[in-house]
């Protein structure tokens, strides 16, 4: 820097570099400001740009640096007192806290150094005419620190007796402190209560909510409130993500991840910090940060995953087994450090108890895409029982094969293993071929054609006729419809005189019956069938089954009849007969109970129901799919049926619970390794969810998380874009206006392929407001006249007058001078742009057909015209000339004069409209020294609404507002 700023263009230059991210750029760039502030030889400027260095060092990972810039400023308070300005004297003594919590955090600085610098404050407190109570404070958290309790619970009872003054920190800051003592005294719900006014916003400052956040993960685990600690472990994550200063809260959702099964994600955000590792400026929160490392990578070692690679020190590859070691040694030594300098074991012990933590909850879904480091936790290993021989094993089997329980299989499994190598007889033999014909699928077959053969050598025939039905089914099912359907009918003359001369009972007749009746099902979903040879078969199997539903199997084959009659109905375009026969097979099924069959029936009436408008019926069926799945179904099917639900929650604007089952469906998906497809949908409806009910933050991570995942291929681009959206919506929330344009801009070049491109032109136009509110005009200039074009092709005159606008306030803040966007800049452009918005509407709405539309239009020109007023009115510098402003004021109100005018014509719909305007052009009436024309005004409003109640908010405050405005101007008069 060769030219020498002047004190104002360097108090600027400090404000723009306190707004930077914090780190090492932040704090040299206050170096630099430092020297320049020595050139120019004013001792305030010097002590300013310390005090902006000692802040920038202090919420940084160079904290051990502070301590050198706020010596010098103490140095030149006791030698010059006079040079310091109220506001550096109020910093002097705020700082002194940082000092002595500083010092606190540096193992090298003898403790009596530390009570040393107490006492110092204390003494200038006090002559300084200060409370005690940031005294106390500090005290508090010195004997905390070193394990004191008695000391610290003195000194805590003293902090909070103590008055507060403009040295107590803010409410938030001390409101996290006070809730920490009591989370460590293992008060949890009394921490929480004490956090509450931060979490919910009526206390916050630059570190806070953040740290209680980060605070309050472990407290809401314990006290079985693990929503709660969902949500603040992504909100209160993204709020620490970017700010160096904050290694101790960022430690803490680290830990958090470790002892809720979530490991994976935990080594996403050690990944995401790699200097935390080794920044050695702030020594406590490096023990911290180290602890929570070691007790991570203690837990990936004890779920075998010892030698997998892991984020950590720069210089070298690690294995979580190898971290674990070089962190705790870390740990370890920088612990015993600080109990050499307080001469007590406390940080020691607390570390040690830290690291040996045991995880909380096996698995706390987050709802973020992370890879599960383990299998699911296996269930418990039963006590060794008394190992069962074939007979007891063959008893069970055929004792849940009679029940239609899904575990059969599996009895058949264990039956089959017990018998290698032994005789059976028939009979045993032909039941396991035919379970194990059933277990092999397409597969199955010949399977089913040798347990025939075996049955038939038993002597049932009735059976061996069923399993030969079985096969032709799967035969069907293996493209082999035309053959299995001509052996069906035969068996099914078969079967039906074997009965009839009572060689064999219903249940296998009824075995056949259904499966003529599956293949004439199948055929016609194929498009060879005919529905109403299907129906017949379907109703033969419904009366052959039905009088007999007090068998098991029986109302299995009824329920099943009244299902393929109810997906019939659907076939011919009756959903609702469809609907009503689905519900009645499920129901039958419970009955029977056999719920497990149910799920499929009940998933298909859900999708029905939504899809007749019937959300009550849709919502109950998605429920009962679930319930009664629950213990039978896998994992992805599990996220499939919480999907249902969350889609028709969300269509009934069920927020809250939709995002619960959207979660879920998260969670399942990732643990059937469905993540970057099931998952990522999943993630994306649990994102929006989360949008609608205002939770900003933790929508913003979900969607984040979900984006790379998703794929035009796979989940189609509409998905793409909704989400790059909603995306634009949080950022916007969160004040976040770059990256909201950014999402919107990228969302925007998705959509200007699609046919129809109002979305398009939706999504420029909130960019370019994005962009606007991001105070990057020419940026916003350039969407906005893309906006424009957009609105112009679409015929959408509403777009198009509000991008003119936009446009026109633009180029007002612009000097032609400074122009680089495609239009000119400058108050003539603005006028231009004004002008042009205004005759788009004048034309739209002298060419509509439609009132309604024309209205609409006419209210838009009404805006048009106000807001032209509003900018040459604006557009007055404080350095303007008397003459120069009349014209402008003159003009404006014109401008407003046509609004109200407009605005009027619409009558008693647009009156608030009207009167607003009308009170605009009463203070510029005032402006231009006319205070009868602004008092007329004003009681043109108060006419306006002299019939009103009063009831509405708008019409008291322009009540009020023109009362104020006509008194004053009457008086002035």
């Amino acid at each position: 820097m060769s030219q020498v700023m002047d004190f104002d263009t360097l108090r600027q230059a400090m404000a723009d570099n306190y707004e930077q991210p914090e780190g090492p750029a932040r704090n040299a760039r206050a170096e630099q400001l430092l020297v320049e502030a020595e050139r120019l030889g004013i001792p305030l400027a010097v002590i300013e740009a310390l005090g902006h260095q000692l802040k920038v060092y202090n919420y940084s990972s160079e904290k051990d640096k502070m301590f050198v810039p706020f010596a010098r400023l103490l140095r030149m308070w006791d030698e010059r007192p006079e040079d310091f300005d109220a506001y550096e004297t109020h910093s002097l003594h705020w700082v002194f806290k940082w000092m002595t919590a500083g010092m606190l955090g540096q193992p090298h600085i003898p403790l009596a150094s530390v009570e040393k610098w107490l006492g110092e404050m204390e003494h200038r407190y006090r002559l300084a005419g200060h409370s005690e109570r940031a005294v106390r404070s500090a005290e508090f958290n010195v004997a905390a620190h070193i394990g004191d309790l008695e000391r610290a619970g003195r000194a805590y009872t003293a902090w909070l007796a103590a008055d507060r003054d403009e040295m107590a920190d803010c409410h938030a800051c001390e409101l996290h402190d006070q809730g920490w003592w009591q989370a460590r005294r293992g008060e949890d719900e009394q921490a929480l209560e004490l956090w509450r006014p931060v979490l919910e916003g009526e206390y916050v400052c630059a570190h806070e909510p953040h740290a209680v956040l980060a605070s309050s993960l472990l407290p809401l685990v314990r006290l079985g409130r693990p929503d709660e600690a969902r949500a603040h472990h992504l909100r209160g994550f993204r709020l620490v993500r970017g700010m160096e200063s904050m290694r101790a809260s960022y430690a803490n959702h680290v830990e958090f991840c470790a002892l809720t099964g979530n490991e994976a994600r935990g080594l996403e955000l050690l990944a995401e910090r790699p200097l935390y590792f080794t920044d050695s400026g702030e020594p406590r929160s490096k023990l911290d940060f180290l602890s929570v490392v070691a007790l991570l990578m203690d837990r990936l070692v004890e779920l075998g995953l010892g030698d997998r690679p892991v984020p950590g020190p720069a210089g070298r590859e690690w294995t979580a087994g190898e971290l674990a070691v070089h962190a705790r040694t870390e740990a370890l030594g920088l612990a015993a450090r600080f109990d050499a300098r307080n001469g007590t074991p406390y940080i020691g012990e607390r570390t040690r108890e830290r690291m040996a933590q045991r995880p909380l909850v096996d698995r706390l879904p987050l709802g973020v895409r992370t890879t599960r480091t383990a299998p699911v936790a296996a269930p418990p290993v039963p006590a060794p029982v008394r190992e069962r021989d074939l007979p007891e094993l063959l008893a069970e089997a055929r004792r849940l094969s009679e029940a239609l329980h899904p575990d059969a299989m599996e009895a058949w499994a264990a039956v089959g293993r017990a018998a290698e190598g032994r005789e059976l007889d028939a009979r045993d033999r032909a039941e396991l071929v035919d379970h194990e014909a059933m277990s092999r699928g397409p597969e199955g077959a010949a399977f089913f054609e040798q347990a025939a053969e075996l049955y038939a050598a038993a002597g049932d025939p009735g059976e061996a006729l069923a399993a030969r039905a079985r096969a032709a089914f799967v035969r069907a099912l293996t493209g082999e419809a035309d053959d299995a359907l001509e052996t069906l009918t035969e068996l099914r003359e078969q079967a039906l005189a074997l009965r009839a001369a009572g060689g064999t009972e219903v249940r296998q007749t009824a075995s056949v019956l259904v499966g003529r009746a599956r293949v004439l099902v199948h055929l016609l979903h194929d498009g060879d069938g005919s529905a109403p040879d299907a129906e017949e078969a379907v109703r033969e199997l419904l009366a052959f089954a039905g009088p007999h539903t007090g068998q098991v199997r029986l109302a299995s084959r009824s329920a099943e009849a009244k299902a393929m009659l109810g997906g019939l109905a659907v076939h011919s375009g009756d959903d609702e007969t469809g609907a009503r026969l689905l519900a009645e097979a499920a129901g039958e099924y419970v009955a029977a109970g056999l719920p497990w069959f149910a799920v499929e029936h009940e998933v298909q009436l859900a999708r029905l129901a939504r899809g007749l408008g019937d959300a009550g019926t849709a919502q109950r069926a998605a429920r009962a799919a679930l319930e009664h799945g629950r213990e039978h179904l896998e994992p992805v099917a599990q996220a499939q049926l919480h999907l249902q639900l969350a889609d028709t929650l969300g269509d009934a604007g069920e927020f809250t619970e939709a995002a619960e089952h959207a979660l879920h469906a998260a969670h399942w998906a990732d643990e059937a390794g469905q993540a970057e497809t099931l998952g990522a949908w999943a993630r994306h409806l649990l994102g929006g969810f989360l949008l609608r009910q205002g939770r900003f933050a933790e929508a913003a991570e979900v969607l984040e998380s979900a984006l790379p995942d998703l794929s035009a291929e796979t989940h189609g681009d509409g998905a793409l874009v909704q989400t790059q959206w909603w995306l634009g919506d949080c950022h916007t929330e969160l004040g976040e206006h770059r990256a909201a344009a950014e999402r919107w801009l990228e969302a925007a070049e998705i959509a200007r392929h699609w046919p129809e491109q109002r979305d398009h032109a939706m999504l420029a136009h909130l960019a370019a407001e994005a962009l606007s509110h991001a105070e990057l005009p020419v940026e916003a200039d350039r969407a906005y006249a893309r906006a424009v074009d957009l609105w112009r092709e679409l015929g959408n005159t509403h777009g198009l007058v509000r991008a003119l606008r936009a446009r026109a306030w633009l180029a007002a803040r612009l000097e032609p001078g400074q122009d680089q966007g495609p239009g000119p800049a400058g108050l003539d452009a603005a006028r231009e742009l004004m002008a042009q918005a205004a005759r788009e509407c004048a034309s739209a709405s002298a060419e509509a057909e439609d009132a309604g539309a024309r209205d609409a239009l006419t209210g838009e020109l009404g805006h048009s015209h106000r807001q032209f007023g509003e900018l040459i009115a604006r557009s007055v510098g404080d350095g303007a000339g008397e003459e120069e402003m009349r014209a402008a004021f003159e003009e404006a109100l014109g401008h407003l004069t046509e609004a109200i005018a407009t605005f009027a014509s619409l009558g008693a719909e647009a009156l608030d409209l009207r009167t607003g305007a009308e009170l605009v052009a009463g203070r510029l009436e005032a402006d231009l020294s006319r205070p009868d024309a602004a008092a007329a005004r004003a009681r043109a409003v108060l006419s306006a609404y002299e019939h009103e109640d009063g009831a509405s908010e708008t019409v008291r405050a322009r009540r009020e507002e023109a009362e104020r405005m006509r008194d004053l101007w009457e008086a002035s008069h």
